[in-house]
């Protein structure tokens, strides 16, 4: 008889591991709050825009075809890839702009046209850079951080130094001229910490970056989710939506059954890809492995304010991904991990996809999505909202040289408190745990849970971290541990 999975959340880790699940021969059920599939990769369509609410950069495009490939499929059997040029635009004070080419030479010749010798400099780091990542995609990112010899190698053990010094000071010994030092810090916010706290490790961030590109699936990354759900249904995995887990039955250590809205379900394995800190709530308090000043001690990703906006006009002056740093780096920086407060003049990000993709908005117009972020936990009003949606309005028009309030057919807004309600996020987080040193490989939450034999984990807040492509990365490893340990269970 086939072993039951319960999946809770229906995010990218748990997508992917139901996927790997059914493959190994498991009978397994996906159980979502939401009437959707995809958890913080949701989708808002109005008056025929289409808006990606959540993840928008599709990076580390080797990580996806690898999981297609591991069920005989590629991403073009679901969806049209297109790789963008530029890759992003980066906006800096006085008006000044910098365009990150689609492929590595380009970017290197920018680099030396602004600073001379830079562009060696950068060839040399971007090489270290694919050293890192070869290592971390071989090496790292697959162990499950049960152990401290996982990832202990011979090519690790050459890297140990770097684990001790930061990206910033790496990205120093780079560059001098600020507007690339940010442009070389920046790829390890999708890590969740500050590039003075981020290992220098962590630089193959820039190899993905640089070398492997941006690319942007036609009709927005929820297509993936799709793709997803079609091949695990495909594979015979069950889904029910609008079906919220309330709690986990335990009975001797091992959990019993599932409590939802719409009755019990029974099941042998449970795993879950909600939010970590939420899924050990629905435990009787013997069985949770960390106490709430465990979660309120752990350095979070941020959260974010998001907007999403219809223009009744084409936008100029932009592309695809447009980064705003017109303003002081390390001050939103210190207002997002120190004084975990409000920024004045907030640092912030805009896609909008329909500069290169005609399928996102009506003829003539423009779909934008805008990205401040902010430190997990803070107050969420309308007041606030529309305070910062006013700024970045007024930043963008200076920017692009172009008045565009006017032409705003509508927008809607994402904060905290939806984080909260939608996503069961631990203090509205929305990239889960930061990778900082202390919070590597064995260091972050477990996958298998140390006190329940049949519970486990996945998602942002265990290994391997935060972003799309360690998530479905997440949803690979816990499959092969579910494996490991109950696959001499009944026909398995």
């Amino acid at each position: 008889m086939q072993k039951k999975v319960c999946v809770i959340g229906s995010g990218f880790s748990s997508l992917a591991s139901s996927c790997f699940l059914a493959q190994k021969g498991y009978d397994v059920i996906v159980l979502e709050k939401n009437n959707h599939v995809g958890g913080r990769a949701n989708q808002l369509k109005r008056e025929g825009f289409t808006f990606d609410m959540g993840p928008t950069f599709y990076w580390m495009p080797d990580v996806f075809e690898d999981f297609f490939r591991a069920f005989g499929h590629k991403p073009s059997d679901f969806y049209k890839l297109n790789k963008l040029n530029p890759a992003y635009k980066v906006f800096f004070e006085n008006n000044e702009s910098i365009n990150i080419a689609d492929n590595l030479n380009d970017i290197i010749a920018t680099f030396e046209r602004i600073e001379q010798g830079s562009g060696k400099k950068l060839k040399g780091f971007i090489e270290n850079a694919q050293s890192n990542y070869d290592i971390a995609i071989k090496d790292l990112v697959y162990k499950p951080g049960e152990n401290l010899f996982e990832i202990i190698t011979p090519e690790t053990v050459k890297k140990l130094g770097l684990f001790f010094t930061s990206i910033k000071k790496q990205v120093a010994n780079v560059v001098v001229n600020p507007h690339l030092r940010k442009i070389l810090e920046f790829p390890v916010l999708f890590l969740g910490a500050k590039s003075v706290d981020t290992p220098a490790f962590y630089n193959f961030m820039n190899y993905a970056d640089f070398q492997l590109g941006t690319w942007h699936p036609e009709g927005g990354m929820y297509e993936v989710v799709k793709a997803m759900e079609f091949l695990a249904k495909e594979l015979g995995v069950t889904f029910k939506t609008n079906t919220n887990v309330e709690g986990l039955e335990v009975t001797k250590g091992t959990v019993s059954g599932v409590i939802t809205n719409t009755g019990r379900v029974e099941c042998d394995i449970v795993l879950s890809g909600a939010d970590y800190a939420h899924a050990e709530k629905l435990l009787p308090k013997e069985y949770k492995q960390y106490s709430d000043a465990y979660w309120e001690s752990r350095k979070f990703a941020p959260s974010s304010l998001l907007f999403y906006v219809g223009f009744d006009t084409r936008l100029k002056n932009i592309a695809h991904h447009s980064l705003f740093f017109d303003a002081d780096f390390s001050k939103h920086e210190k207002a997002i991990y120190d004084t975990k407060t409000w920024p004045e003049e907030p640092l912030f990000y805009g896609s909008f996809p329909s500069v290169t993709d005609a399928t996102v908005a009506p003829e003539g117009k423009e779909c934008g999505i805008f990205l401040i972020p902010i430190a997990p936990g803070l107050e969420d009003t309308p007041q606030l909202r529309q305070k910062y949606f006013d700024i970045v309005i007024q930043r963008l028009e200076k920017n692009i040289q172009q008045e565009v309030k006017k032409d705003i057919l509508f927008y809607e807004s994402f904060g905290v408190n939806d984080f909260i309600s939608q996503y069961n996020s631990y203090k509205g987080n929305a990239y889960g745990l930061a990778n900082t040193l202390l919070q590597t490989h064995i260091l972050r939450p477990k996958l298998k849970s140390k006190k329940v034999d049949n519970l486990y984990f996945c998602g942002q807040l265990t290994v391997p971290g935060p972003g799309v492509p360690p998530s479905l990365i997440s949803g690979k490893i816990v499959s092969d541990l579910i494996y490991k340990y109950h696959r001499s269970e009944g026909n398995i």
